[in-house]
């Protein structure tokens, strides 16, 4: 049946059928797919009549019996609890399904976690990646150790575990754990499980800091990297206007992702970038990146289903913003399409600081288009400057071969 309108619901469930057809329809999905989420509404609410409960009773419990029961009954679709979750979300808002209350942390290594990734979000304000990357560094520190004890943890207990840790991480991988155990660290001294401050016991991790060289797509490969979106379709202008965003201004993936359609001032040219810290900052809108996204706006976007007021949405239903994940699989498909191989977000960052001074710009112009708030940062770049280069290198002594 694909037509939701002839789709009956009894049961206890039947009083916000109409509600939750309207929902589905308003996210963008199609008729076939909301008859089948009002065809699953009606077998949980005959269901639910036959167990003698009503939608109050839809905890994860329940929920996870009812599936159970359904798989045992030899159905071949929606056979898990993720099938449910438009459902669920529908009657949560309705207060008719109470809201999960999230998982208490048990053992002493969670509740220490818990707690640590409370000061990382409330005194540090840390973004959930960095703060889910620090907990994964750290928790292997936690369980190695009697976190019961941890006020008997010594300044030399620290130092061998870093070094015992190094043997088998190196480079980013060590930097990042040391990173993470310091801040593990002054996150125990604040709180007393420690009494003592042992941050200076973490050994420093042999890092030369501006060793590498900024990897840049060449002119040729960038128009290829654009060339392989089909503008004639809906994924591939949202894809195209994407890939403009991130080489000519050198935004980062999350940064394009949480762009809203409140950020583009077309009066004045201009867009508002919320970066790093969550700062706010305007850069210049060039004709060609506005005219890529109002392509986009004009003939991609879901107009009345898309869910927020950010630019780049999902294609299909329902119609959420695109994460930071997905715009770096957007380029990371391309680059396969193009034949680049491996091309992530971060790549066109450095492509579009190297295109300012391969174009005669300055160091300071690199550092004003990528918003760095310190000139170290950008120095990097000038290892690709060849041509400034050039000037400082001495004469051969063995003249000219």
């Amino acid at each position: 049946m694909s037509d939701p309108s002839r789709v009956r619901v009894p049961g206890p469930l039947a009083p916000y059928v109409e509600g939750f057809r309207r929902e589905l329809g308003g996210q963008g999905y199609c008729s076939n797919t909301v008859a089948r989420h009002l065809q699953l509404m009606g077998h949980l609410s005959r269901w639910l009549a036959g167990q003698g409960v009503d939608g109050s009773a839809l905890t994860p419990v329940v929920v996870d019996a009812y599936f159970t029961q359904r798989r045992a009954a030899g159905y071949a679709s929606h056979r898990t609890g993720r099938a449910l979750e438009p459902l669920l979300g529908h009657l949560r808002d309705r207060n008719v399904v109470p809201t999960p209350a999230p998982p208490r942390a048990t053992g002493a290594v969670e509740v220490v976690l818990a707690r640590f990734v409370g000061y990382l979000a409330g005194e540090r304000g840390l973004a959930e990646s960095t703060i889910q990357g620090h907990v994964r560094q750290v928790r292997p520190f936690l369980e190695a150790g009697d976190v019961g004890g941890l006020e008997r943890l010594s300044a030399g207990d620290v130092t061998a575990y870093v070094l015992a840790r190094c043997r088998d991480n190196r480079g980013g991988t060590a930097v990042r754990m040391v990173t993470a155990l310091r801040s593990l660290l002054r996150f125990l001294h604040v709180e007393g499980l420690v009494d003592q401050p042992l941050v200076q016991a973490v050994p420093s991790v042999a890092a030369w800091k501006l060793a590498g060289l900024p990897k840049a797509l060449e002119g040729a490969q960038v128009s290829a990297l654009l060339a392989s979106c089909d503008q004639g379709t809906v994924v591939g202008r949202r894809d195209y206007a994407i890939l403009v965003l991130l080489a000519r201004l050198g935004l980062r993936a999350g940064e394009v992702a949480s762009l809203s359609l409140d950020d583009v001032d077309w009066r004045r040219g201009e867009i508002t970038v919320r970066g790093k810290g969550n700062r706010c900052e305007r850069l210049p809108l060039p004709a060609d990146v506005g005219q890529a996204i109002v392509s986009y706006l004009d003939a991609g976007r879901p107009s009345t289903t898309a869910t927020g007021r950010e630019v780049f949405t999902r294609v299909r239903a329902p119609h959420q913003a695109l994460t930071r994940g997905a715009v770096t699989q957007a380029v990371a498909r391309a680059a396969q399409r193009a034949g680049l191989g491996r091309v992530f977000a971060h790549r066109l960052r450095h492509t579009a600081a190297t295109g300012i001074l391969r174009g005669g710009g300055s160091l300071a112009e690199v550092g004003q288009l990528l918003r760095h708030h310190r000139a170290l940062t950008t120095v990097i770049y000038a290892k690709v400057d060849i041509d400034a280069l050039r000037a400082l290198a001495r004469p051969w002594l063995g003249g000219v071969a």
